[in-house]
């Protein structure tokens, strides 16, 4: 089959489709014929080998943790679930490898007739990674740092599910698309701590920021960031839930949530741009200008 992979670090033109050997699923797994799937932001800085100290890899470095498509196998164990059923999910997080024409999945749900696949595709990573900090954030009050981004489109929405009045970060042409998800915007950049008050916690989707992030939650214990790997010298939480030691638990029971959501129509996945696998170099490309509005998605 077909599948997205990088042999080396390098820029983004060391992605490229390879021909390997499809997955089955095993015990308490089914394999699903992908329809769509979501690129992971954080691989570019494991491809350009940014966090390898942090995050090692073996080569080929397979791609990709979201998926949806159509159930085609059925792994030992498994009940509830048919051959032929639509759903999306994450494939195990050492393994990844969702990028590509066959998927084994791990944890998953049905996908929601109000999702097209290239939003159920790019669905699962970013409702779990939200829901997970959302879990471990307090407050009536929640600054998105980075909310019109793939994670962060989905957090302002699960927040304000959450009966939470949310601010969020993004450039002035995407203000009015945050107002839509029932956020109050704001520029990001210099001046932001005179712009934003009044908060109880941040979530920081984007990095770069954490000193003014800090001073406007008024604790680093308030601040929680998916992307800055300085967290630990301003005592900020680094979430995240690769497979190594400091890992959060994968808050999976997000997915479930995220269909009743979905079937309500508050909840939908921004797609900032659909490619198919043999242009993954170029959608690299586009998650490293910061250009996409919502979550980068393959399409098979």
């Amino acid at each position: 089959m077909k599948a997205v992979q990088f042999s080396q670090y390098g820029p983004p033109s060391v992605v490229h489709v390879a021909d390997v050997a499809e997955p089955h699923a095993g015990p308490g797994e089914i394999r699903i014929s992908v329809r769509a799937s979501g690129f992971s932001t954080g691989e570019t800085s494991i491809r350009s080998g940014a966090r390898k100290e942090m995050l090692p890899v073996t080569f080929p470095f397979r791609t990709g943790y979201d998926a949806a498509g159509v159930v085609n196998e059925v792994g030992e164990g498994v009940d509830g679930i048919e051959i032929g059923a639509p759903v999306f999910g994450m494939t195990a997080a050492h393994l990844r490898g969702a990028n590509a024409e066959y998927a084994v999945l791990v944890h998953w749900a049905p996908k929601p007739d109000a999702w097209s696949w290239a939003e159920a595709g790019g669905a699962a990573g970013a409702v779990e990674s939200a829901t997970r900090v959302l879990d471990q954030l307090i407050g009536e009050t929640i600054l998105v740092h980075g909310a019109a981004g793939g994670v962060g489109t989905v957090a302002v929405q699960l927040a304000v599910a959450r009966g939470a009045t949310v601010i969020g970060t993004a450039s002035p042409r995407n203000h009015d698309f945050l107002r839509s998800l029932g956020a109050e915007p704001t520029t990001y950049g210099p001046g932001l701590v005179d712009r934003v008050s009044g908060v109880d916690a941040v979530f920081d989707c984007a990095g770069g920021a954490l000193p003014d992030l800090i001073e406007i939650a008024g604790d680093p214990a308030r601040v929680v960031t998916i992307t800055d790997a300085t967290a630990a010298q301003h005592g900020v939480h680094f979430s995240h839930s690769a497979a190594i030691p400091g890992a959060d638990p994968l808050a999976v029971h997000g997915l479930a949530a995220a269909v009743k959501l979905a079937e309500q129509g508050k909840l939908r996945i921004p797609v900032a741009a659909t490619f198919p696998l043999s242009e993954a170099a170029a959608a690299h490309e586009l998650s490293e200008s910061r250009h996409g509005r919502g979550k980068i998605v393959y399409v098979n």
